[in-house]
């Protein structure tokens, strides 16, 4: 039956004083959800559940996009003034070329965008509901106020909702208060004037469930919330990477000089008398060259290539940005399970105290995993499927669910009109809550009187590297009901043993990163003793270990000075993650953190680069940049080389901006000053800037050597400005030979200097991407097929158009063969500068 949507808009204040059946009956839903055609009309009402619209522009927009550059809306008008004054083919001819370029920015943005949407659908994050009366997995965008969700350990909570039923929850606000510790939730009515901090009956969104079970009503979503609030105000931006940092004053320089060239151009070619309106257009058409104006969209294109060659080898690029970051990379912190082992928890035995085997033990145990209900762990799992005792005659009673405070989880259970209350978890903390322990016979001893065994017993287990969990029992009597303060005067019942197989070649695995730069440090919760054994299976000499304890008494800079050292961080307390990563970060090391649970979080956006697993908890996923989707080193490995390459990819362009490009364009404002004519037409110079552009677009597909993926690099803005001093002019160098054979060899006309110098500055500005893409020589490094194919292209259409009709349009006049010949041994002797100017840049300048 629908529900009264007269109340679909209603957003009430102070939920949080409202009984459950009241505010159910307000909204208009029941405790079995909304049915999904109320969720439709739901959704229509309040729109998606996000705290700022998603950025996905129709392709009007994009399109448009590409035109709202300052330089080209005025070339624009200039082209529209040109038409009215009765120039009407170079109007046509100048429109018709940004109308090319701007289609040709538009398809391939176009194409990355869509690339780049069908991959985050692959990790996309989403909630359990109840919908129709059935539990449903939906987008997390689709949550509307009315819908019941279900909510359980490691669970991201949906919007702003008033808790219905709960059972042990505890909820992570630190987002939203500050507060460090996790607040405990339950149902309940509060005070109208009950402060933020303190509505236990509430959930807000942005914030993550750490321990328990809820069933409860999303009363507000998206920017109504109180998350949504603080969003609105802060305007939450991600911090700039260092490469995004990089390419922003890279254009900001370029645009400085452009603007100080072009003002001059202009000046002086009217201070020498010549026509007002072709200089504008002179010196727009050349500003529109000198402009990196395809750099965003190549960024662009290379990203998303990136990332979707990333996605082949099984690595989902979230943030597009942080792929820089990733190639950068040059520490790799994570816990041993699922990465070094094979992240399938298998038990080895189950021991009373004086390390026999147990059959209670393991029955105990089995009790405690078979009637769990809260975190899904691989450890119950493992329990699960290794016997199968008959627990038929058992019957749950209740159930307090493991936490990263207590380390235990907790199950009542009755037998025959006996209730016992059986706990299991990290031997320490089971052993806290335990003042006896009982032998193989049924003997009962004080735990004072064990403890000495017990603790004997756990240090040969962990020196085995075998995981040590404690199992212990409480009779209950007739107690049909627990908390945790039911977690005392406990018998310590014996051993739980698990082990997790390391991954075969591992070692190998590590090496390979080694050779990438990158160096593998394990955090983990295990002991020392577990800790040493994991270091030995990672074939590590010399192993340096730091545990949580010692990590708690060092000072800040004391941490500093030997964390680059520490191979294994043990015993870490989950709070102590993100200071390890911050300290790391503060030794000069791009820091990746490697991270799937509950708690891991506040380290994933701690880490330069956050990478989490599709199995991942949705705290942990939400908060990652990159996701794995295999938890495994070797699909990381493939991911690093990936990040490495569209990196270098990315500076290929850069390097062509700076050298080939921006030399032809100074050379040609600096010819300028001197000829009495314009060396290039406006539309000349657009067509030599299109066609120089148009190779640079297969860069993404370009083949990046070896070398440059073997170690991480950063960006440097130094290199790259030496990079265009060298290069820049040596290409002026051969522009000026270009313009002296010319004149002086061949005495060409105006007509027949344009065309030469036009077909001899593409040709040149082609070709030399070959040799500036590699740090190799030329032909020792193969380009893509797609780079090369292009280069030719335009190389073959430069040389031709000078002979169509379409070239008499451009103006271009027929040259004698013999400039082909000379414009060959220019460009012959250019490359070979080039090659030569290479080879000393980077014998001398390292990057």
């Amino acid at each position: 039956m629908e529900h009264n949507q007269s109340a679909a808009k209603y957003q009430p204040d102070a939920f949080w004083n409202i009984p459950a059946d009241e505010i159910l009956r307000q909204i208009g839903t029941t405790p079995q959800g909304l049915t999904g055609n109320e969720a439709r009309q739901r959704l229509e009402q309040y729109g998606s559940n996000l705290l700022k619209p998603k950025k996905r522009l129709d392709s009007l927009t994009l399109f448009l996009s590409q035109f709202k550059s300052p330089i080209i809306l005025i070339l624009i008008f200039a082209a529209i003034l040109s038409f009215f004054l009765g120039d009407h083919p170079t109007a046509l001819i100048i429109v018709a070329i940004i109308l090319i370029s701007g289609i040709l920015g538009f398809w391939q943005e176009r194409g990355a965008a869509d690339a780049v949407q069908k991959l985050l659908a692959i990790v996309e994050i989403k909630a359990a509901v109840l919908r129709d009366g059935k539990r449903q997995d939906i987008p997390l965008e689709q949550v509307v106020p009315g819908d019941i969700v279900l909510l359980s350990a490691g669970d991201s909570v949906p919007g702003d909702c008033l808790i219905l039923e709960s059972s042990d929850l505890f909820i992570n606000e630190a987002t939203l208060t500050g507060e460090t510790f996790p607040s405990e939730k339950s149902a309940e009515v509060l005070p109208v004037d009950t402060p933020l901090a303190k509505r236990t009956n509430t959930l807000f969104m942005g914030t993550n469930v750490v321990s328990g079970t809820a069933k409860a009503l999303v009363v507000l979503t998206g920017k109504n919330t109180e998350f949504g609030k603080v969003f609105e105000s802060l305007r939450f931006r991600p911090p700039e990477t260092e490469f995004e940092h990089g390419i922003r004053h890279f254009g900001f320089f370029l645009m400085e000089v452009t603007l100080m060239l072009v003002v001059a151009i202009f000046a002086i070619n009217v201070y020498l008398h010549r026509h007002v309106l072709d200089s504008f257009l002179f010196s727009l058409a050349l500003a529109v060259g000198l402009t990196p104006q395809l750099l965003p969209a190549i960024i662009s294109i290379n990203l998303a290539h990136g990332a979707k060659r990333m996605a082949k080898e099984k690595v989902i690029v979230k943030r597009l940005e942080s792929i820089e970051n990733f190639g950068s990379m040059n520490v790799l912190c994570s816990d041993k399970t699922g990465t070094l082992t094979a992240g399938i928890v298998q038990v080895n035995s189950a021991l009373d105290i004086d390390g026999r085997d147990s059959e209670k033990v393991l029955l105990y145990a089995y009790l405690n995993a078979f009637f769990e209900t809260g975190f899904k762990n691989p450890l119950d799992e493992a329990i699960r499927s290794y016997e199968k005792p008959d627990v038929s005659e058992y019957k749950k009673l209740d159930e307090v669910p493991y936490d990263f405070i207590r380390r235990r989880l907790s199950i009542l259970v009755s037998k025959k009109d006996k209730n016992i209350l059986v706990a299991k978890g990290a031997l320490s903390n089971v052993l806290e809550v335990c003042s006896k322990a009982e032998t193989l016979d049924g003997k009962i001893l004080d735990i004072e009187a064990a403890r000495e065994q017990i603790m004997r017993h756990f240090k040969e287990f962990s020196e085995q590297g075998l995981r040590t969990i404690g199992v212990s029992y409480r009779d209950m009597g007739s107690v049909s009901e627990i908390n945790k303060d039911s977690e005392k005067d406990m018998t310590f019942l014996g051993f739980l043993l698990l082990f997790d197989p390391p991954k075969p070649g591992l070692i190998e695995v590590i090496k390979a990163l080694n050779n990438l730069g990158v160096k593998l440090k394990v955090i983990t919760g295990d002991n020392q003793l577990v800790a040493a054994s994991v270091g030995k299976q990672m074939g590590i000499p010399n192993l340096k270990i730091l545990s949580g304890q010692e990590l708690h008494h060092l000072s800040g800079e004391a941490l500093l000075g030997q964390v680059n050292n520490i191979d294994i961080f043990a015993e870490v307390e989950p709070n102590q993650k993100e200071r390890i990563l911050i300290a790391l970060k503060k030794a000069g090391n791009v820091v990746g953190y490697m991270g799937d649970g509950i708690n891991d979080g506040p380290a994933l956006h701690a880490s330069d680069v956050g990478i989490s697993v599709e199995s991942a908890v949705d705290v942990a996923k939400e908060a990652a940049d990159i996701v794995l989707l295999e938890k495994d080193l070797s699909v990381l490995l493939k991911g690093v080389e990936e990040g490495r390459s569209t990196f270098s990819n990315t500076l290929k362009y850069v390097f062509m901006a700076t050298s080939a490009n921006f030399g032809n364009m100074f050379s040609m404002a600096g010819a300028s000053l001197f000829l009495s004519f314009l060396p290039l037409l406006p539309t000349q110079i657009l067509l030599t800037n299109l066609l120089t552009d148009f190779p640079e677009t297969t860069i993404a597909t370009d083949s990046v050597d070896r070398e440059l993926i073997e170690k991480p690099r950063r960006w440097n803005i130094k290199f790259i400005q030496r990079f265009m001093l060298v290069f820049g002019i040596l290409s002026s160098v051969f522009d000026y030979l270009t313009f002296g054979a010319l004149l002086f060899l061949l005495h060409a006309s105006e007509a027949g200097f344009r065309t030469g110098w036009f077909m001899e500055s593409v040709v040149s500005a082609s070709l030399i991407v070959l040799v500036i893409r590699t740090r190799r020589p030329f032909f020792k490094s193969k380009p893509s097929k797609y780079l090369l194919v292009a280069t030719l292209i335009i190389v073959a259409v430069s040389i031709i158009l000078p002979y169509t009709h379409l070239g008499k349009l451009f103006a271009f006049t027929t040259l004698h063969p013999i400039f082909l010949l000379v414009m060959g041994i220019i460009v012959a002797l250019y490359i070979l500068s080039a090659e030569i100017a290479k080879k000393i840049f980077y014998s001398r300048i390292k990057f």
